[in-house]
Formats: C-alpha cells, sequence, structure tokens
C-alpha cells in the first residue's frame, strides 16, 4: 500500500482531523491490505507465507471489529456498512 492510499484512507474513516489510530482506521486500512493480499493470492495460490500473513491480518481486523462492536454499536454498523463487511464475518 502506498503511503497517498493510506493517506486517503485515513482521511475518509478518521473520527476527528489528527486521527490515525482509532479502531475505524484501523480497520480501514486492514480491509485495504486483506483486499491486496487477496488478489496477490489468487495470482499465487502455493504463497503459504503470505497466506500466514493474511490470516493474522483477518484476525486482528476481527478483534478490532469485536471492540467497536461492544463499545460502539452506532459506528460499528456505519463501519461495516461502508466498508461491506458480511455479518457473518464478525458475529460471537
Amino acid at each position: 500500500m502506498k503511503h497517498s492510499q493510506k493517506k486517503t484512507i485515513i482521511q475518509s474513516y478518521a473520527v476527528h482531523p489528527q486521527d490515525t489510530g482509532s479502531p475505524q482506521v484501523q480497520i480501514a486500512i486492514l480491509t485495504n491490505r486483506v483486499q491486496e493480499l487477496t488478489k496477490h493470492l489468487e495470482e499465487h495460490p502455493k504463497d503459504n507465507h503470505s497466506r500466514r500473513g493474511l490470516l493474522i491480518m483477518v484476525g486482528k481486523r476481527r478483534k478490532l471489529l469485536n471492540y467497536l462492536r461492544l463499545n460502539n454499536k452506532d459506528e460499528f454498523e456505519k463501519l461495516n456498512e461502508k466498508l461491506g463487511l458480511r455479518k457473518a464475518a464478525v458475529s460471537s
């Protein structure tokens, strides 16, 4: 991910102007990285080292989504809708 892409994501999901670490921003960045790595793995199905990294990122994103769901349900719903994540992926 290029710096300009990351900056754009941060600006569109930030809670306040200086925000770079809120759960919403972290989830959006991880979602972008997961999508890029998924495309890579479609082209290179035997790249197990990258697959492991993908699974770690998905787990981290799931934990952040669960945190946001428990602490700020409205923001969770809004972010889930904006990113187009499945409801089943963030349950329990």
